[in-house]
């Protein structure tokens, strides 16, 4: 088969990852625009591998396993093995043998991330053909790689490579042994960083409008941007709304949506952006666990900018081009680290 991958890319904490959210942005992920199936759609339509396959554009660094493949690197997508759920389907660990794509035994090979895509969900093809389609021929940084795919039968699956530090979320939010696991200032700002070059990558690397978002829970209407709750039409100033979220989630620490509180404290945005545009009060929505460690002026800088990618009406919201020159001013002005 020839090489597989070539060599290894670097996994950054970073990274946006293609384990495809809404509006809601826990995860890095890239979200290709969704579109709803008639409900017709038969299954004869969902699995005319003949022409779905020549739906499917070349790609020089795109390999298509076969299902036989993916399902002994994953142990016959073992409990063990899986990562978690999301909108498109199941997420299961597997290892392939770096050159030849082949299974490997675990804990030797190179470690990939499998989605398979829910038989049930028929109308998920489209998405599934745009997301290979369109993530295939995109090289970045700052996006996690797509290896592969497969396409057999009603078996839709997609390969990218895995990220062995875990997703945002899983740092931000999630409780160890010794209590919650606090990510320091520095590296808050760097993933920032890291997902709005991304974000801006993906923005123009196509004319038309798509959707670019953090996970693959789908979007959460209680914490999207207006006009895509009114319309249901995916634009870039729908990304730049969902990235004013995330920056909201790495100042307080909170999830965007938390039914365990009360009032409104559930949605992150309609609690915290009273106190954005207020020095005074902006360390109400502080996430404890810095421990005052963080410079009030930075993150007064990443609060009004938040404010401002979170504007009711889309044309105010400013470009990812003129959101990371923000955040990179605050290295450039050394106000990442605490200041007394």
């Amino acid at each position: 088969m020839g090489n597989c991958l070539g060599s290894s890319g670097k996994v950054d904490t970073a990274q946006i990852s293609h384990a495809t959210s809404g509006s809601r942005v826990p995860k890095f992920s890239i979200r290709t625009e969704r579109s709803s199936a008639p409900s017709s759609l038969t299954i004869q339509s969902f699995s005319d591998k003949s022409n779905a396959s020549s739906e499917i554009l070349s790609s020089p660094n795109l390999k298509a396993l076969t299902f036989n493949e993916l399902k002994n690197s994953t142990r016959n997508f073992h409990p063990d093995s899986f990562l978690g759920e999301g909108r498109f389907g199941y997420v299961f660990k597997g290892w392939i043998d770096e050159y030849t794509c082949s299974a490997a035994k675990p804990g030797s090979g190179m470690a990939i991330a499998v989605k398979k895509l829910k038989s049930e969900r028929f109308q998920g093809h489209k998405k599934w053909l745009t997301e290979v389609n369109y993530i295939g021929q995109l090289h970045h940084p700052n996006l996690i790689k797509l290896i592969g795919y497969c396409l057999e039968g009603e078996n839709r699956l997609l390969v990218y490579e895995f990220m062995p530090k875990g997703s945002l979320e899983n740092h931000l939010f999630k409780r160890g042994p010794q209590g919650p696991q606090s990510l320091s200032w520095e590296i808050r700002i760097k993933v920032a960083i890291g997902a709005a070059r991304g974000l801006c990558f993906l923005h123009e690397a196509k004319p038309h409008e798509f959707n670019a978002k953090i996970s693959d829970h789908g979007p959460s209407k209680a914490a999207a941007a207006r006009e895509y709750v009114t319309t249901g039409r995916v634009t870039t100033k729908n990304d730049v709304y969902s990235f004013g979220v995330l920056l909201l989630e790495l100042l307080s620490g909170r999830r965007a949506i938390n039914r365990t509180k009360v009032g409104t404290e559930q949605i992150l945005v309609n609690w915290a952006k009273p106190y954005l545009g207020d020095k005074k009060q902006l360390f109400r929505i502080m996430d404890i666990n810095l421990k005052g460690q963080y410079p009030q002026k930075g993150a007064y800088m990443i609060a009004t900018l938040a404010l401002k990618c979170l504007s009711t009406e889309a044309k105010f919201r400013p470009k990812m081009g003129e959101v990371l020159v923000t955040l990179e001013q605050l290295v450039n002005l050394k106000m990442t680290h605490f200041v007394f």
